[in-house]
């Protein structure tokens, strides 16, 4: 046995928080090394290839690039540097988890004015519990609210208080490693760095990424591995491709893996199966090149295994030693999706409705979304699907919308446990940064969903940090009504607390729903009758059916209403008839905001042209048996 290092190699994760500038600095990166033709055209944030990443302008999806770095400090021979581009949002926990499993150090990007938030927190803990060396990065040191020293000293106490945290689960943590994290200052969408701490709302004193790629090249370890041990690679992430069927993105820990070559494919449950690699690629900059042959440290990827799951293991068939299965955390938010069972079913011309067709997209969803489970509830039509957070089931929804489905998804609920014969829930670690003056309205907002506030700290400028623990039940349809309360001005950011004792009933939403009673179209006359007493979330000439919710009552009760009603034409002149009407426009809602705004008894309707609210029992007769049944009971 004898242990070797593969110094031309580096593979490294970016982490940090939403929207504090990962996707830019990578950008950086690649054009600062040349990563592309002169010629070729390269859009802003290049990572972000999914059509919701760039307009949502987050990142959804852990995703892979290959920098060849061969500057001053490469040491005359060029040196691969495999970049983790990993999402800031902890709804999307599992990409995080499984991008960590890939590399052997991360860059903590924190930004110099907000400093370090929750997901900071979520993607820190998660490199320390692997023992992974940090490199500190301070973002955006020219924001003209950059408080430089408090954010690293916030940064440090942060590492420290995880490390002291995680002290008894992970024994050998390297804390001298910890106390003397390295510190480069950054300007990402300047492409500019330096170990030199620049005034605050300055750019660095030096207009490239040199100092960066220096820390990564001396603080991130070199690939090592046993040049006697037998292959093991580790399934990260699937892709797929029309010409190769799916492609496996892998991690080789030992041996190398080569074209043409039988290797053992260990899977989850144990079994073993001899199979043939078809295709081998690795990755520079963007694109992908067929390769011969993949390394120690090396991250390729490979075609020929048909049903290949993350977390699976490619050994050598003559010794086959499986790596441990990618551990995730457990679900916290489920959502009922189903067929779309509404009147206007099958509107548009050439869309999936049908119950296998949905069970299909459901499972090859599974296949690359470690962080989703699917539960069976008993109906041929309708699915429980389970994640991490409101967000992540969101975008699966607007995913399988775009793609042409038509469906009906419930209302998010929380993933309880049976803990000592009693229920306990999921609860969320939130923090807000608000303006001072809205902290008592804040306050009375969070108290009324079983908040209680655990930190709250003044910096002085004119805005409060709030730290609250609440149940994930309470933040569903938050998000909203805090933007709301705020003027726009808020910012929350939640991450997992754990479990604990089931809160007890929480009231959300104050005001009733207004329902269609008949089905027909909207008429202007109908909506101007009405418009004093209600808000409108349909406009005229809009198709609607009965049981279909098309506004927000003043009143705590919901109310049907006639929206189809039209002006009776009389030969009679009115003596109003040069009045005109003024019509408030109807407020638009995305599909985020109608899952957090139905209630229990409602649903919302998702087809590829449209996003309506509906109550489950459509009928109204059988809806006011339902409830006098329910007040019995109560």
């Amino acid at each position: 046995m004898a242990n070797a290092t593969r110094n031309s190699l580096r593979n490294v994760a970016i982490v940090a928080h939403v929207d504090h500038g990962k996707t830019t600095l990578v950008d950086a990166m690649l054009n600062q090394t040349n990563s592309f033709d002169a010629h070729a055209h390269i859009e802003e944030r290049a990572m972000d290839s999914n059509e919701l990443e760039r307009e949502k302008g987050i990142t959804i999806l852990a995703k892979n690039t290959a920098i060849t770095y061969n500057g001053e400090h490469a040491g005359g021979e060029p040196i691969t540097i495999n970049v983790i581009d990993t999402p800031g949002h902890a709804d999307f926990g599992g990409e995080v988890e499984r991008g960590l499993s890939m590399v052997d150090g991360v860059v903590l990007l924190v930004d110099a004015s907000e400093g370090p938030l929750p997901q900071t927190r979520f993607v820190l803990r998660k490199a320390l519990e692997a023992r992974m060396p940090v490199i500190l990065l301070v973002n955006k040191t020219d924001r003209p609210d950059a408080r430089i020293d408090e954010v690293v000293a916030e940064s440090q106490d942060l590492l420290l208080g995880l490390a002291s945290d995680l002290a008894d689960d992970v024994p050998d943590l390297d804390l001298d490693a910890i106390l003397d994290v390295p510190v480069v200052y950054a300007s990402g969408r300047n492409g500019a760095a330096s170990h030199t701490k620049p005034e605050n709302g300055e750019l660095p004193d030096n207009g490239d990424l040199e100092p960066l790629f220096e820390a990564i090249l001396k603080h991130i370890p070199a690939p090592t591995y046993d040049d006697e041990h037998p292959l093991q690679a580790h399934v990260t992430n699937l892709d797929a491709s029309p010409f190769l069927g799916r492609l496996a993105l892998l991690r080789v820990h030992q041996g190398t893996i080569k074209k043409g070559q039988t290797v053992a494919w260990v899977r989850h449950d144990g079994s073993v199966q001899n199979v043939r690699v078809t295709e081998l690629f690795l990755t520079k900059a963007l694109d992908r090149y067929p390769a011969e042959s993949a390394g120690p440290g090396d991250i390729a990827v490979v075609a020929g295994f048909e049903d290949i799951m993350i977390g699976d293991t490619l050994a050598d068939p003559e010794d086959v030693r499986p790596l441990p299965v990618i551990a995730v955390d457990e679900p916290a938010i489920s959502m009922t999706i189903g067929t779309n069972t509404s009147p206007l079913v099958g509107k548009v011309k050439g869309h999936k409705l049908t119950a296998r067709m949905v069970k299909d997209r459901l499972d090859r969803e599974l296949v690359g979304n470690v962080s989703l489970k699917i539960v069976d509830i008993g109906r041929p039509d309708a699915w429980e699907v389970q994640g991490r957070g409101e967000l992540a089931l969101a975008i699966l929804v607007e995913q399988m919308r775009r793609e042409g489905y038509e469906l009906t998804v419930g209302k998010p609920q929380v993933v309880t446990k049976q803990v000592d014969g009693k229920t306990h829930e999921p609860f969320e670690h939130l923090t807000i940064d608000a303006p001072e003056e809205y902290l008592g309205a804040i306050t009375q907002l969070l108290a009324a969903r079983k908040g209680r506030m655990d930190n709250m700290s003044n910096h002085g400028t004119g805005w409060v940090r709030m730290e609250f623990i609440v149940p994930s039940r309470g933040l569903i349809g938050f998000r909203t009504e805090f933007m709301t309360t705020t003027r726009g001005t808020g910012i929350a950011n939640a991450i997992s607390h754990g479990y604990d004792a089931w809160a007890g009933q929480i009231v959300t939403r104050n005001n009733g729903s207004i329902v269609a009673d008949r089905s027909g179209v909207v008429t202007p006359f109908a909506i101007i009758a009405l418009q004093e007493r209600m808000t409108f979330f349909v406009n005229p000439t809009e198709e609607v059916y009965e049981g279909m919710v098309i506004g927000e009552n003043s009143r705590a009760d919901d109310m049907d209403v006639n929206i189809t009603k039209e002006k009776k034409l009389t030969n009679m002149r009115s003596s109003t008839a040069d009045t005109f009407e003024s019509m408030t426009p109807s407020r638009q809602l995305s599909l985020e905001e109608c899952l957090e705004f139905a209630r229990e008894d409602e649903c919302v309707e998702v087809t590829p042209t449209a996003v309506r609210i509906r109550k489950v029992e459509l009928d109204a007769t059988a809806r006011a048996r339902i409830t006098s049944r329910l007040k019995k009971q109560g």
